[in-house]
């Protein structure tokens, strides 16, 4: 049974921000290498991606960027997407994460652009962590609250990291496609130009409804519910 607890913030996946200090302070990144994998994600055909790997990331972790589509596209498309194990290869129904990723895959393949696949796991707070505030929202606290009870932030995530990868691609003016007013908020902070933002399907079910309104009501995210009634 897992219970609220005053302090486990030992327990989350490190954070580092710059969000509060100088955006002149953001390190370069670098490309390590690339390589080229056809996908099937969703789609009839393989989709192609080349897939590239970094070093000199903020937080030290294993983020990709996966280059999709037609090359130099006038802005790239391009999806900050971080990662759902839950819902992304088991397939879980209380989040949208996994339709989100099999549908922005085809966008930014019909557009041409990048996804970055950002290792966040949980927003920030990591898959053990997740799997807890899983059961304290079975007792009735929304996404956000059962973070609160188990003594973490609603959101660790950083997107310092994306623009480091978007600099190190070339890309500093981009379409963003995202619900999330925070993440086109955080890359226009560390310097990358946002021309449009371009919102994802809505993908509820009886399952993840709760979660998508505490979305919209506490992150202000840009999810029409009535859409998918």
């Amino acid at each position: 049974m897992i219970e609220p607890r005053d302090n486990t913030q030992a327990e989350a996946e490190p954070s580092v921000s710059l969000l509060d200090g100088d955006t002149a302070a953001l390190p370069p990144a670098q490309i390590r290498g690339s390589v080229h994998i056809p996908l099937h994600h969703g789609t009839a055909e393989p989709i192609a991606a080349d897939v590239m790997t970094f070093g000199g990331l903020l937080d030290g972790r294993e983020h990709l960027a996966l280059r999709l589509g037609p090359r130099h596209p006038e802005v790239p498309l391009v999806r900050v997407h971080s990662e759902c194990l839950t819902g992304e290869v088991l397939g879980s129904a209380r989040c949208d994460c996994g339709p989100q990723l099999r549908e922005a895959m085809r966008l930014i393949n019909t557009a041409g652009g990048v996804l970055l696949y950002l290792r966040q796991e949980g927003r920030g707070i990591g898959l053990y962590n997740k799997l807890d505030a899983y059961s304290l929202q079975d007792k009735g606290l929304d996404t956000y609250s059962a973070n609160r009870a188990l003594g973490l932030d609603e959101d660790l995530r950083d997107y310092g990291v994306a623009a480091q990868m978007l600099r190190a691609l070339g890309e500093t003016e981009i379409d963003l496609l995202t619900n999330n007013p925070d993440k086109r908020e955080q890359l226009r902070h560390y310097g990358i130009s946002v021309r449009h933002t371009v919102s994802t399907g809505v993908y509820a079910n009886p399952h993840n409804t709760a979660y998508l309104t505490a979305k919209v009501a506490r992150t202000a995210h840009t999810i029409r519910l009535e859409e998918s009634a």
